[in-house]
């Protein structure tokens, strides 16, 4: 029960975001194989059994859950209605959330994020719609990956040096706090092998960041 808990308080259900975004079933799954509606990023197959005084009984139920930031992302695609004006608008919205964070101090080298962007866009689109960030994101939407894209990247190659410097151990604080602000707490079952505890808690635990000046 732990899992379907993570889920229930995480995400939306497909019936719950029809009913809030008030389309049709029939709808949503245009727009996903139109490809400008992300999958779910969960989908549980369950199978009830019930012994009673009437003998034993089995139901099977299936259930897909999209993040919750989807019920506006739905919004986007009923205003631009054609795939290259939601592809931009996604794009857009990634761009400007590096532009906001490069302003606050988050810089990056990598070339992912500047003569890079349009190709590293298009992976990141993919991943989008496949509902792979559903699930490692909060909202699911491009403001949160570009931030999880960004803060990942960058705590990967502080971690990759032998020693930090205590302005790299400060980098890297600052790095850690952002990605946990946009971060998903991953189902039970995910989080001991998951990007929270890998970039998250183990470097937390590992510089004392807490404490980092």
């Amino acid at each position: 029960m732990e899992l379907v808990n993570y889920l229930d308080k995480h995400f939306l259900t497909k019936e719950q975001l029809i009913q809030a975004t008030q389309i049709s079933e029939l709808q949503l799954q245009r727009y996903q194989d139109e490809g400008v509606m992300p999958k779910p990023s969960y989908k549980l197959n369950i199978q009830w059994d019930c012994e009673s005084f009437f003998g034993p009984h089995s139901e099977k139920q299936a259930v897909e859950y999209f993040a919750k930031g989807y019920a506006s992302w739905i919004g986007i695609i009923e205003a631009k209605q054609d795939f290259n004006s939601i592809y931009q608008c996604f794009g857009d919205r990634y761009k400007d959330k590096i532009a906001q964070l490069r302003n606050l101090g988050y810089e990056s080298s990598n070339l992912k994020f500047s003569s890079g962007i349009s190709q590293h866009i298009e992976e990141e689109w993919q991943h989008f719609i496949e509902g792979t960030y559903g699930l490692c994101t909060r909202s699911g939407l491009p403001e949160d990956i570009a931030t999880k894209e960004l803060a990942s990247i960058e705590i990967n190659a502080l971690l990759t040096q032998d020693t930090l410097s205590q302005k790299q151990i400060h980098r890297l604080n600052r790095f850690v706090d952002l990605l946990d602000e946009t971060s998903a707490y991953f189902a039970p079952h995910e989080r001991s092998i998951s990007s929270r505890t890998k970039l998250i808690d183990m470097p937390r635990r590992e510089y004392n960041l807490g404490c980092a000046i």
